[in-house]
């Protein structure tokens, strides 16, 4: 059955049919569609259909080994297909308990490993389907859940980490926790699958806000607390920069329609840098989620998913146009927007000390991955760690991990436990390695065309030779890479970048800001490891004997003219 979308409170747009992908969510009785049966169905480790679609908004995706997956062709088997789960982790902050049941689970069933992700939560790989409801069942005892982690609706709510703001922390925290779970699809379609529960009915629409086709395409949402920019607020469909005077939090500065995906060889997809558009008191702060996303439900196009992101509808529509969409739905105008000030998007590493004279230690976690190395014990150390803080932990949306809230007199214990598995010798990195980000990218994503989290170590170690060489060894410079051009690690702002377009082979992008405020320009396309050496020594080069006092990398490279700047926050594909 084809079905149109409701638009009957949008009357710029004539009713149109939807796109294979929204006929299924309209179908979907809420996201239920026949999951629960897939999930029973023995003959396959697949979950057979389309409801493989409809499980990421349960914070599931399918997937399969690509490193075998020829060699089981050969033999005539099905792929080995595991599932990823994405834990719902509002702000990243976990308690101690928590992190002890994501470790239990991560060895028992997910490879024993876990891998942080660069939007402050974790993700569990290679989980068999016959698992995942005793995965699921199991953060839900220690109260997590996978909803929403993945699918057209609000993804994971970022939030800043800044580890000496104390209370400005707590509170912007509890905001992003409000607003994940306030923004969340209130089916019960999850308890029911996941938990056992029986269905029960419900007063008017199940989803008050979502309706039955959801959002248009996925809808992120971050807080971020000037002057760092760890969230890269600008990435953001909606991000809500705060605005603080005298320590104390007055509201927020509101930025629309950042997105970084985009496809090779589709001139009319392009990353995009979210628009400040005004300010709000900071008691608005759930109206503006709903204004913002019911715009972008009402108007995001639905007829091509490609096009579907709110960046898109806010080119097309104009953002005069947007802006006072929102400004109609919340009832009142948007104040002027208030002075902010950025100067980087990386983490502090190592020891810090927060306003209310607790102690918090930042662990440089490579590509945020979390497992035992044959150099270091990175995952009994922090199972052992966990065991006996007495404070949370913060996932960074750099990948990192905070030891976070230890008393001064706490301190000497986790300091030697760090020193018995070895975790402090992790800090110990160059300017470039401390702000790496990498993907996860194959074997396990479907999507992947090159290597990411398995090659950038690799591609580092490589350029920090060429770095020392010129003695910038602590120059720090934002170094990116994804395996395929969709951006999940935030590329297209980064001053190197790399974006897979085949195994071995990658475009490079050079020129975005330090600190999260420009785009990149692609300056080599489809180049293997010895082109795109060759090309950063010579900007290095140039850039160890012509920089200016406190220039950085990305900013010398438009100014010598070595990649032209992208004088707006979006861009056509060359």
């Amino acid at each position: 059955m084809t079905v149109v979308l409701d638009r009957s409170h949008d009357i710029s747009q004539p009713l149109e049919k939807l796109s294979p992908d929204e006929t299924l969510k309209a179908n979907s009785d809420q996201l239920r569609g026949t999951i629960a049966a897939g999930l029973d169905a023995e003959l396959t480790a697949a979950v057979p259909g389309n409801d493989i679609k409809l499980m990421k908004f349960h914070g599931l995706y399918q997937q399969d080994d690509r490193d075998i997956r020829d060699e089981r062709r050969r033999q005539k088997l099905e792929p080995a297909y595991r599932f990823m789960a994405r834990v719902r982790l509002p702000g990243g902050v976990l308690s101690p308990s928590q992190w002890l049941k994501l470790d239990e689970l991560g060895r028992a069933y997910a490879g024993e490993t876990l891998r942080l992700t660069t939007r402050q939560t974790f993700q569990l790989h290679r989980i068999h389907k016959t698992k995942l409801r005793t995965v699921i069942q199991g953060l839900r005892d220690v109260l997590l859940d996978t909803r929403a982690a993945c699918g057209d609706d609000s993804r994971g709510v970022m939030a800043s980490i800044n580890p000496q703001l104390s209370a400005l922390h707590a509170e912007i925290h509890a905001l992003a926790k409000k607003a994940s779970d306030h923004a969340i699809p209130k089916t019960g379609a999850y308890r029911e699958i996941w938990y056992g529960e029986e269905r029960i009915a419900v007063k008017g629409p199940e989803e008050p806000l979502y309706g039955k086709t959801y959002m248009p395409r996925k809808f992120k949402i971050g807080f971020v607390i000037p002057p760092i920019n760890d969230i890269d607020v600008y990435a953001q469909d909606l991000g809500f920069i705060a605005i603080v005077e005298g320590k104390k939090l007055k509201g927020f500065n509101i930025a629309i329609g950042g997105g970084m995906g985009r496809t090779d060889n589709a001139p009319k997809t392009y990353p995009r840098l979210a628009t400040v558009i005004g300010f709000i008191p900071k008691d608005k702060v759930l109206e503006t989620c709903d204004a913002t996303m019911a715009v972008q439900r009402d108007y995001g196009d639905r007829a091509d998913r490609s096009h579907a992101r709110f960046k898109y509808t806010i080119d097309d529509k104009g953002v005069d146009v947007i802006k006072a969409e929102i400004e109609s739905r919340l009832g009142s105008s948007l104040k002027p927007a208030k002075p902010y000030d950025f100067t980087s998007n990386g983490d502090a590493i190592g020891w810090q000390r927060g306003e209310d004279g607790r102690e918090h230690f930042t662990l440089l976690i490579e590509n945020g991955r979390v497992s035992n190395f044959a150099d270091v014990k990175l995952f009994d150390g922090l199972r052992a760690i966990a065991r006996v803080h007495k404070g949370m932990f913060r996932v960074t949306p750099n990948q990192n991990l905070i030891v976070a809230d230890i008393e001064p007199g706490d301190r000497s214990a986790i300091e030697g436990l760090l020193k018995e598995y070895g975790l402090d010798r992790l800090n110990a990195g160059s300017g470039l390695r401390i702000n790496a980000m990498a993907c996860v990218a194959l074997p396990t994503c479907g999507l992947a065309m090159a290597e990411s989290e398995r090659y950038l170590p690799t591609l580092v170690r490589k350029i920090e030779t060429i770095l020392a060489g010129h003695g910038l060894t602590d120059e720090p410079i934002t170094i990116r890479m994804t395996g395929c051009p969709n951006g999940c690690s935030r590329p297209y702002i980064a001053e190197i970048a790399l974006t897979g377009r085949a195994p071995g082979k990658y475009n490079l992008y050079l020129g975005g800001g330090f600190h999260g405020q420009r785009l990149n320009k692609m300056v080599l396309e489809n180049a293997g490891e010895p082109a795109i050496l060759d090309h950063l020594a010579k900007v290095i080069g140039h850039f160890a004997k012509e920089r200016l006092p406190g220039e950085h990398f990305g900013d010398f490279a438009i100014r010598a003219g070595h990649v032209a700047e992208v004088t707006e926050g979006r861009y056509f594909n060359d």
